[in-house]
């Protein structure tokens, strides 16, 4: 499991230091700087972001934030059958829906990361807490 979406709730622990979330956010962010795994996000998520870390945050100081992030994920697409599948998807939450079928149309992601489990429970994807997932990386064999 190498290629991951990070979620929205996981990329803001990391910013904001919630802890105690913080401590496996910056876990999965330095395995997506180091290059041991191969991080994703969506144009929503950056969105998302941006308007919260701005409450605040200086602008200049939010779009240096992102464009650090940017440097050491990769950003999925979303068309409009991303968007028709989630609009149908039956996800209580059509945010995580469209994170959802983004992940799923790129066709390599492993695992959605996310706090929110439960609103992933329709998802087809594996979805593990940042905790889980990193649980699972240290017990697999070299």
């Amino acid at each position: 499991m190498n290629k991951v979406l990070i979620d929205t709730d996981v990329i803001l622990d990391f910013f904001f230091d919630r802890k105690p979330f913080s401590e496996h956010a910056a876990q999965v962010i330095g395995l997506c700087e180091t290059g041991n795994i191969k991080g994703f996000v969506t144009p929503v998520i950056y969105s998302n972001v941006y308007y919260i870390l701005k409450q605040t945050a200086r602008h200049d100081k939010v779009i240096e934030n992102l464009k650090q992030l940017l440097l050491i994920t990769e950003v999925l697409l979303m068309d409009k059958e991303v968007v028709s599948n989630a609009l149908n998807s039956g996800f209580k939450d059509f945010e995580d829906s469209l994170q959802n079928y983004a992940a799923m149309k790129n066709g390599e992601i492993d695992a959605i990361l996310t706090r929110n489990l439960k609103d992933f429970k329709k998802s087809e994807m594996a979805v593990m807490t940042p905790e889980s997932y990193i649980k699972a990386l240290l017990a697999r064999p070299e």
